[in-house]
């Protein structure tokens, strides 16, 4: 059975993000501690979703977060703009003059290559968003008055702070109410969580979320720390899981939430940093369906920069059920389109809907001209 999406006509945006937007400087081909310069790009897990869907996908998207209101915030807003996402949700915080209190999030990430793995440094104390609490978003307005098709956020705003989790569980309650499918990426960070309560409370944190979802996205170890199903038969360094664990793992969860309607993973093995297997599963209503163009062995990927592949396959995927309400092409359209991502620099993707479907029907990377 498809899932019950409400029809375009009848929402402002196809597509509504909740998350911290945060701005990354990035040495290039160098590293951060002896960089001399950088380049200044806008991310952030959940706002990528709604940046790809709107600039690869053409839908209508908006984010919802919150800025201090100074150079930097406005700097991140223009990135926003130029990228197309919406701003109307956006929460202006008055600036303390220093930081001390309130400022914006800076993420230095440096890419990575063969034996050098990426690495990224955030540096999101105290940020605006952080501090946004239950009752601060008129959620009536978003999902009622204006409206929305899918909703996307995850476990990286729920980790922010004490009080994000409570932003997420009214939001999401608010979603369905109002008949908007929720999507929800894991997003296991344990940086983000070592200062307030570990594994334990993200785990408490993401099983009180999870009943509200309807699909769930994340790896084994998203899995298995934030909702605790492990992956059984799998060595732990193992980053590709064969298919029939994953499955196994899938129906679990999926028994103790029968409210997902799809579960969805990317599957991954980095040979080297610059050098990437690349596929993904996609479960939906007992069946499983599997990406028409995979990325293994000798047709492995080449990274340029791995940031924000995950989020690309997250809007590929929603792209695909608000195009076509179609489970196989949403896991294509997401592998697809999450390769394509890796290809260029900076968190978001620079790829068209004509590149994505062109690599879906199986062409290479001869020039075009």
């Amino acid at each position: 059975m498809s899932l019950q999406i409400k029809s375009s006509d009848e929402c402002r945006f196809d597509s509504v993000s909740l998350g911290e937007v945060m701005l990354r400087l990035d040495p290039g081909e160098g590293r951060v501690h002896t960089a001399r310069r950088f380049t200044a790009w806008e991310g952030g897990g959940e706002y990528n979703v709604a940046r790809g869907l709107r600039r690869c996908f053409g839908q209508r998207t908006a984010i919802v977060t919150a800025f201090a209101d100074n150079p930097i915030g406005r700097l991140v807003e223009d990135l926003i703009l130029q990228g197309g996402v919406d701003t109307r949700f956006v929460q202006w915080r008055p600036f303390d003059g220093s930081g001390r209190t309130i400022r914006n999030g800076l993420n230095f990430t440096e890419r990575g290559f063969g034996v050098r793995g990426a690495r990224g440094t955030s540096d999101r104390g105290h940020t605006a968003v952080s501090q946004l609490r239950a009752g601060d978003i008129d959620w009536a307005d978003v999902f009622g008055r204006c409206g929305a098709r899918w909703f996307h956020t995850g476990g990286i705003f729920a980790a922010l702070s004490e009080t994000t989790p409570e932003v997420v569980l009214e939001a999401v309650q608010a979603a369905k109410r109002h008949g908007t499918i929720v999507s929800y990426d894991l997003n296991y960070r344990p940086s983000l969580w070592q200062s307030f309560g570990g594994v334990d409370r993200c785990r408490e944190v993401n099983r009180a979320i999870a009943p509200h979802v309807d699909v769930m996205l994340g790896n084994e170890e998203d899995f298995t720390q934030c909702l605790g199903f492990p992956v059984e038969g799998v060595d732990e360094h193992v980053t590709t899981l064969p298919n029939a664990s994953f499955r196994r793992m899938i129906e679990r969860a999926t028994s103790e939430f029968p409210n997902f309607r799809v579960v969805a993973t990317t599957l991954r093995n980095a040979v080297t940093a610059s050098r990437n297997e690349w596929s993904a599963l996609l479960w939906h209503d007992g069946t499983f369906h599997e990406p028409a163009r995979r990325f293994v062995g000798a047709d492995a990927l080449e990274i340029y920069d791995r940031v924000g592949g995950g989020d690309s396959f997250a809007s590929g995927l929603i792209y695909g059920f608000l195009q076509a309400n179609d489970p196989g092409r949403a896991v294509s359209y997401g592998c697809a389109h999450g390769a394509l991502a890796m290809t260029t620099p900076g968190d978001t993707s620079m790829a068209t809907l004509a590149e994505v479907e062109k690599l879906l029907g199986g062409g290479g990377a001869r020039v075009d001209r």
